[in-house]
């Protein structure tokens, strides 16, 4: 329900937005140019679509290869007593636990490609679970805000945007952007455990977070000794070695198991062009709202009202320049890189603005398109409380990055 509000409100306030710009700017354009906007997203959106098919052929192909082969049920055995915790509605040592798990690795490596089609097959498992068809689970929100709130140990694509544009030290954003995701998923985890009433002070929860605090910290450790030029080289390495490992794995234990590997692949990778094809309308639907609302110019008079706001109020406002990308994040992931690189291109790589832009860039994560991607592809209209826990960790990424870039570059 929410969803419906929030995509009938693009088209409301982006109509708004516009006929305001035509009556006081004498924008005779305005019109044109949104309704040009809307074919334009229809057709991104079927691009990227047709873009994930091959993606999601490959991944949900080796994912039956791994879940035939066991490597699922061994990672559901490994950490089932954590996801346990944050998904009680999960039965113990189901496969949808290794499927997440899958999934929360390829983001945190920073490896979209293949963190998709594993989310995708994850929430496929978790729909199978859900009594209520129409209606997001408890799991399936924890599960897609874990998603949004976008923990990423390696942001390796900021720092190749911020080296092409010409950053003295491209690395500089990565503790920052650590730090401020790290807010991020607590703040969603925190969220969603409020709502669906979830008690998180236990002793399985508290070593297995303690476990991972122990992992980031040591990865922070690693890549602050060393030298500046070779962070970049070392942590794509790293995450291409692991995910490269995995696969390999995966076809080992299969071996192991006498499974036809070839055709378990067939049988997995049949299913990735008709979740592409489930896809389209609702990710269609959402991009079209958020082109209007930005072609509108609704975007602008957002920020040149935040900015009047805190200058008013005496507040340093420095940050403001960057804000178009926190604030495009959660709508477009095209549209908030867009807005990042433009930030570099206006600013400065090395800018406060320009810095700054990136920890936003690479803090969160695409909350409507995740969304949109996630939910259409098992067919949920209703998203109970998912938006709202999901933007509360975009709020909470966006509040950290400001206060940590203040304390790294301010």
């Amino acid at each position: 329900m929410a969803l419906n509000y929030i995509w009938i409100g693009f088209f409301l306030i982006g109509f708004l937005a516009a006929l305001g710009r035509m009556i006081f700017a004498g924008d005779t354009e305005i019109f044109s140019a949104m309704v040009n906007s809307t074919f334009e997203m229809a057709k991104t959106g079927f691009e990227i679509s047709l873009g994930l098919t091959g993606v999601m052929t490959l991944w949900l192909g080796l994912m039956r290869i791994g879940e035939k082969g066991g490597m699922i049920q061994i990672f559901s055995k490994l950490f089932g007593p954590f996801f346990h915790k944050l998904f009680p509605e999960i039965p113990a040592n189901h496969p949808v636990n290794g499927s997440i798990m899958m999934n929360l690795a390829a983001n945190m490596l920073g490896v979209d490609n293949a963190a998709t089609p594993l989310g995708l097959k994850a929430m496929s498992q978790l729909q199978e679970l859900n009594p209520k068809k129409d209606t997001a689970s408890n799991s399936m929100i924890m599960f897609l805000v874990l998603n949004t709130s976008g923990l990423t140990l390696i942001p390796v694509s900021i720092m190749v945007y911020r080296a092409q544009m010409g950053a003295a030290d491209p690395s500089d954003v990565f503790i920052p952007i650590l730090i401020a995701t790290f807010f991020s998923t607590v703040a969603g985890i925190l969220s969603v455990s409020i709502y669906q009433k979830i008690n998180l002070f236990n002793k399985v929860f508290i070593a297995y977070a303690a476990f991972f605090t122990l992992i980031i910290s040591g990865l922070i450790w690693y890549f602050v000794q060393l030298p500046r030029k070779q962070v970049n080289t070392q942590s794509s390495l790293f995450a291409n070695i692991i995910l490269f490992l995995i696969i390999i794995s995966f076809i080992l234990l299969a071996i192991r198991r006498k499974v036809n590997v070839y055709e378990a692949f067939i049988e997995g990778a049949k299913d990735g062009f008709s979740t592409a094809v489930k896809i389209i309308p609702y990710l269609i639907a959402i991009l079209v709202g958020v082109g209007v609302f930005r072609t509108s110019g609704a975007l602008d008079y957002l920020m040149h009202g935040i900015s009047s706001f805190f200058s008013l109020i005496g507040i340093n406002t420095q940050f403001v320049d960057a804000l178009p990308t926190a604030f495009m994040k959660p709508l477009s992931g095209s549209g908030a890189r867009g807005m990042m690189i433009d930030t570099m291109n206006t600013f400065g790589a090395d800018s406060f603005a320009g810095r700054l832009a990136c920890c936003f860039q690479g803090s969160t994560d695409t909350t409507f398109y995740i969304l949109a991607v996630y939910f259409g592809s098992v067919g949920i209209s209703k998203t109970r409380h998912a938006v709202v826990c999901g933007l509360l960790a975009d709020l909470a990424s966006i509040l950290a990055a400001i206060i940590v870039a203040y304390i790294f570059w301010g």
